[in-house]
């Protein structure tokens, strides 16, 4: 790491001044040739959380804690996957939605939403074809000695549940986080699989507490987002949801249920690595 610094700076030189570093010069005067960028994999750890501002695309994502060497992110979650026959359920109502509002971007493919649903094919696949999560605890900050006994207490809190069950998604909502940076178009978990996922929250809990970790809401209401928009837009995009289903009690094309799904597991991501707390039989 001291050799990458010694050839290729330390990098503590503010980007945002106007003034542009001085440029090494040889003994005999001629102009020293700028190394290229070192690679970053090298000057960051593997789960290196990265600055508290990510440049993607044409978007902004701002972390809900400041990053401090040292620290990695945990994610206790229920992984949901839409099956095909859901996909093309969901798809003309999203394509009803990102026509009206243009400043929905499909969820961690940052790729504007009305854009891909010009083509149904990149609708279903990007857009509803990547994995979703039912967060069951908050995504907070843990130190490298914290690892081992949170994925322990979660393995052994959780693992007890061996029982599949089905996840009814029923309502559309809106929700924003914490620090109202961002807005998301989601579906709600209001019936089956309500109780469940409840019990399972209060378990992460449980763990949380023991290791001064924030809990969860102490309302929680389970869901998976599908789309999102910059900045608090909640009231225009609650307005144009209902406005779009009340149109479909209308035309008598609105569903009880959205869509519906089986409970397969817990999943904890540290970082970049996902640890598996438990994992129900496709036999089941």
């Amino acid at each position: 790491m001291e050799a990458l610094k010694a050839c290729y700076g330390d990098g503590s030189s503010d980007s945002d001044s106007e003034s542009s570093p001085s440029v090494p010069t040889l003994a005999y005067s001629e102009e020293l040739a700028p190394l290229p960028p070192p690679p970053i994999a090298l000057l960051h750890p593997p789960n290196f959380l990265g600055p508290p501002d990510m440049q993607i695309g044409q978007t902004t994502k701002v972390r809900s804690f400041p990053h401090v060497d040292g620290n990695y992110a945990l994610h206790v979650y229920i992984p949901i996957n839409i099956s095909s026959p859901s996909k093309k359920e969901l798809a003309p109502f999203l394509k009803k939605i990102s026509y009206r509002d243009p400043s929905l971007y499909a969820v961690d493919v940052d790729v504007p939403l009305n854009i891909l649903c010009k083509n149904d094919e990149k609708l279903e696949q990007v857009a509803l074809g990547r994995e979703f999560h039912i967060s069951l605890g908050r995504t907070v900050p843990i130190r490298v000695h914290q690892i081992d006994s949170v994925v322990s207490m979660l393995r052994q809190k959780l693992q007890t549940q061996h029982q599949s069950y089905w996840i009814d998604f029923h309502k559309w909502e809106i929700f924003v986080n914490d620090d109202r940076t961002r807005t998301f178009l989601s579906v709600e978990v209001v019936q089956g699989g309500l109780v469940e996922i409840c019990k399972q929250i209060e378990a992460v809990n449980a763990i949380y507490k023991l290791h001064n970790l924030p809990e969860f809401y102490e309302d929680p209401r389970p869901h998976i987002s599908l789309a999102w928009a910059l900045g608090d837009t909640s009231h225009s995009l609650k307005k144009v949801v209902d406005e779009e289903l009340k149109k479909c009690v209308v035309g008598k094309s609105l569903k009880k249920c959205i869509f519906t799904c089986k409970f397969k597991g817990i999943e904890c991501k540290i970082g970049n690595k996902t640890y598996t707390i438990c994992k129900i039989s496709d036999r089941q």
